[in-house]
């Protein structure tokens, strides 16, 4: 067994499968901060998880879909897409990144480790797509649908009735009292390109508007329209908002 093959024989036994090409493995863990300080490079690209994570959201995307459709043969397109939205958001990914033991592995830089990135949702996120993606090129479609089955077990198993979102949630409340759509705006986005953070405002015709940050343009999307579902239960439409309720991905807060 080689030293890399040994360094990842923990995540092997999570992973249900023992690598012929470790090497692909190690991309899918590498971080862009880490291969830019490092130099390495594959195909004389740098050698981290983008390029991975890419084929990786398309193979769990169509593992997930099958298996909906086998679980849930009754339901319509719209529960299952809904199913499906949920299934493969970042929460989902970063949660399943912690519990197969990815994040140890995750190779940062200094400077992204110091500012907390191996504990960042979207990082994990992304590393978990990627290793799928590994997954699949070095032991074809059955290892990654064996892995993706054992760990999005759970996840599945704990949401009997289709899921709602928050943003399907507020645009369902606006049109069942005549309302126009909600109008989404980004605000401002700040941070590197490989780990952004996005500020978006929402609003209502009528009421107060909400805004959020989040480490994606969606993510932050999803927390304003949380907040205003909250914020407008029960009120009345008022048509000079006096204020706006402010969040973010991290730690919601309201003022």
């Amino acid at each position: 067994m080689s030293i890399v093959q040994r360094r990842f024989a923990k995540l092997y036994i999570a992973l249900g499968h023992s690598f012929v090409r470790p090497e692909l493995l190690e991309e899918a863990l590498t971080h862009a901060s880490a291969s830019a300080a490092g130099g390495a490079t594959v195909g004389g690209l740098a050698a981290n998880y983008e390029r991975m994570e890419f084929l990786g959201d398309r193979v769990l995307n169509l593992v997930v879909a099958q298996h909906l459709l086998k679980r849930y043969p009754d339901e319509k397109v719209g529960q299952l897409a809904r199913r499906h939205a949920a299934l493969v958001r970042e929460e989902a990914l970063a949660d399943v990144a912690r519990r197969a033991g990815i994040l140890e592995f995750i190779r940062l830089s200094a400077g992204e480790e110091l500012s907390g990135g191996r504990n960042n949702p979207a990082i994990a996120a992304d590393c978990c797509e990627a290793v799928i993606a590994a997954l699949y090129l070095d032991g074809g479609f059955a290892a990654a649908e064996r892995f993706i089955a054992k760990l999005w077990a759970p996840l599945i198993n704990q949401t009997p009735r289709p899921p709602k979102d928050p943003k399907t949630a507020l645009q369902e409340w606006a049109q069942s009292r005549g309302l126009p759509l909600p109008v989404y705006t980004t605000m401002a986005q700040s941070g590197p390109d490989h780990d952004p953070t996005f500020t978006v405002r929402v609003q209502v015709r009528g009421y107060p508007p909400t805004t959020a940050t989040g480490r994606s343009k969606r993510l932050a999307e999803q927390i304003a329209a949380q907040f205003l579902v909250a914020m407008i239960s029960g009120q009345n439409p008022q048509p000079h908002p006096p204020r706006e309720t402010h969040g973010n991905a991290d730690k919601p807060t309201t003022h």
